[in-house]
C-alpha cells in the first residue's frame, strides 16, 4: 500500500526526476507555456505555483532560494518582476492544465499544455521566409570567403586551387595521361607481390 507516498516516480531516481521537473519548470516560466505528458504537467505545475508565490515575497532570502530551484538567472529575473507584478492580486492558482485531443504517436500517451494564466498572446505562427535580397547578400558573403553555394563537395575549393591536378605524376585527373583502372598495378604473379616467391599468399 502506498499510504502517504507523495507523487509520481515517472520510473526516474530522485536526482534524475527533480532535474526533469526544474527543466520544465524554468521551460513554463521562460515560454508562458509547454505541451507534455497530462501526468508530467500536473507534477509540474506544482513546482510552478511555488516558485511564483516565493517570488511574491521578493526578499532577498527568496532570490536565493528561487536561483537554488531554478538555477537560471534570467527565470529568477522574469519571477521577480514580471510574474510577480502579473499575480500581485491572485492568491493561487497561476497554472492551469488543458488536455489535447491528439496523443503522442509511439505510445499513445495523453497529451496536455501546461500553461501560465493571463499570459500574454504567444505568437507561435512560423517566422517569414528570408527575403530575397537578403538571400542574395548571404550568397555574395559565402562567395567572397571561398564557400561555393550548393556545392557538396568538401574540397572544391582547395581543387580550384591546385587547377585539378591529379596524385599520378605528369596526368591530369581524367585526361590522357591518367592511367585506367589497375592497369599501373603489379599483380603478385608479376612479381610485385609480398611474398618471395611472387606468387600469391
Amino acid at each position: 500500500m502506498r499510504h502517504a507516498v507523495d507523487g509520481r516516480k515517472f520510473g526516474r531516481n530522485t536526482s534524475h526526476r527533480n532535474a526533469m521537473f526544474r527543466n520544465m519548470a524554468n521551460c513554463v516560466i521562460d515560454k508562458e507555456q509547454v505541451t507534455t505528458t497530462v501526468e508530467k504537467a500536473k507534477e509540474v505545475r506544482r513546482v510552478v505555483d511555488r516558485l511564483i508565490t516565493l517570488a511574491k515575497r521578493g526578499t532577498p532570502h527568496a532570490h536565493r532560494l528561487a536561483f537554488d530551484r531554478t538555477r537560471d538567472n534570467e527565470v529568477v529575473k522574469k519571477l521577480f518582476t514580471t510574474l510577480s507584478e502579473r499575480y500581485k492580486g491572485r492568491p493561487g492558482g497561476y497554472t492551469r492544465v488543458l488536455k489535447l485531443a491528439d496523443r503522442r504517436r509511439g505510445d499513445g500517451a495523453e497529451l496536455a499544455i501546461l500553461e501560465l494564466v493571463d499570459h500574454p498572446v504567444i505568437d507561435r505562427m512560423k517566422k517569414p521566409k528570408v527575403a530575397e535580397a537578403d538571400r542574395v547578400k548571404a550568397a555574395e558573403a559565402k562567395e567572397a570567403a571561398g564557400i561555393t553555394p550548393g556545392a557538396k563537395d568538401p574540397f572544391n575549393r582547395f581543387r580550384k586551387v591546385f587547377g585539378g591536378r591529379s596524385k599520378v605524376a605528369g596526368g591530369v585527373a581524367g585526361g590522357k595521361g591518367a592511367p585506367k583502372s589497375g592497369a599501373g598495378r603489379k599483380t603478385p604473379a608479376a612479381g610485385g607481390g609480398g611474398s618471395k616467391a611472387g606468387g600469391s599468399s
